[in-house]
């Protein structure tokens, strides 16, 4: 991979996916290009100087100057950043997707009371995923029968109850869409345009899959159910494409509520702060590969100590990965850190 120089005459460098020259070698006409899309991952806007004293006409020169990525086959790398294009010129604020991250929101907190570093740094907003029920069930208090997995910010991963039979503990991963600005009240609707029923996840398949939420969090559904997958590319990404019409599990019914107290009008402590989309949670189950192997820990991973409150201590191998959220409607992309840890 290089660069392209942009200075002079526009250069078009185009090449197929890894999928794409797959389907162009079948030569059985299933190869058809019908949709493209177009990205800026290269482009710092930072660069446009509105100031500059050689007007107007070299405000943006350092911008449409700006060497360019030569086109690359690897999907998960490229077109991060993907262009949009909405008719109205009336809009002063673009939605986004948050990660909901409050410690008063049972789905969101990041509150590791007793657990330590050794999991994650509450700050970056990373889950952690048990893959099996040794590793759920290891102690993080004094108190013999309070599991780790019972924490919120942890995902009980191995899909059996934890030690006190619970079916799943209270921890979703939680994503708010709307008008991150004070600007406009949260008590005004979003334009049907700007919101996001349809989203797209994406995860490392060899690592884990994605669930309900289970619990308060899915209707009322006391399991966490899997999701199906729409396609697994040959980086084995696993993409799910969700919607809020056939997915429902996976949408807060109740986002668009700014009053009350979770769980109900969970959306009181959103981290958008105008007008609010569309809330899409979900959990994660770890593959069977981590269930029952050490051999990618082994490969991909490494090794971490916990104490607990009682001074005692536990080694866990882990390996770290995220989970790529995009808005199918707006294009907006956001990736979440997650760690996969089994008890040694």
């Amino acid at each position: 991979m290089g660069f392209l120089n942009n200075a002079g005459d526009i250069i078009l460098d185009a090449v197929l996916t890894d999928l794409g020259r797959e389907r162009l070698a079948r030569g059985d006409g299933s190869f058809k290009i019908t949709k493209f899309a177009v990205a800026d991952d290269e482009i710092d806007y930072g660069k446009y100087d509105k100031n500059n004293a050689s007007g107007s006409a070299y405000y943006d020169l350092d911008i449409l100057t700006t060497p360019i990525l030569e086109a690359f086959t690897n999907n998960i790398g490229s077109c991060k950043h993907k262009l949009m294009t909405i008719p109205r010129n009336n809009l002063l604020y673009l939605p986004v997707i948050k990660l909901v991250n409050s410690d008063s929101m049972l789905e969101g907190t990041q509150t590791f009371t007793g657990v330590g570093s050794a999991f994650s740094d509450s700050s970056t907003g990373m889950y952690v995923v048990t893959v099996d029920k040794d590793t759920s069930d290891v102690t993080y208090d004094s108190d013999p029968g309070t599991s780790i997995a019972s924490l919120t910010g942890i995902i009980k991963g191995d899909g059996a109850p934890i030690n006190d039979g619970t079916p799943n503990n209270s921890t979703a991963i939680a994503n708010d869409q709307g008008l991150d600005t004070s600007k406009i009240p949260s008590t005004f609707s979003l334009d049907a345009d700007l919101i996001e029923n349809q989203y797209m996840i994406e995860i490392d398949d060899r690592l884990g899959k994605i669930t309900t939420p289970g619990g308060v969090f899915s209707g009322g559904s006391s399991t966490m159910q899997l999701v199906d997958v729409n396609f697994v590319d040959d980086d084995r990404i696993a993409s799910y494409y969700v919607s809020k019409n056939t997915n429902t599990s996976l949408f807060d019914s109740n986002y668009g509520t700014v009053t009350g107290t979770p769980p109900t009008g969970v959306d009181a402590d959103s981290p958008i702060a105008g007008p609010r989309g569309t809330r899409l949670w979900f959990a994660i189950r770890a593959s069977l590969e981590l269930n029952t192997s050490q051999s990618l820990f082994d490969r991909l991973g490494g090794t971490a100590t916990m104490t607990n409150t009682g001074g005692g201590t536990q080694s866990f191998k882990y390996i770290d990965s995220s989970v790529r959220i995009t808005g199918v409607t707006t294009g907006y992309r956001i990736d979440i850190p997650i760690r996969f840890i089994k008890k040694v």
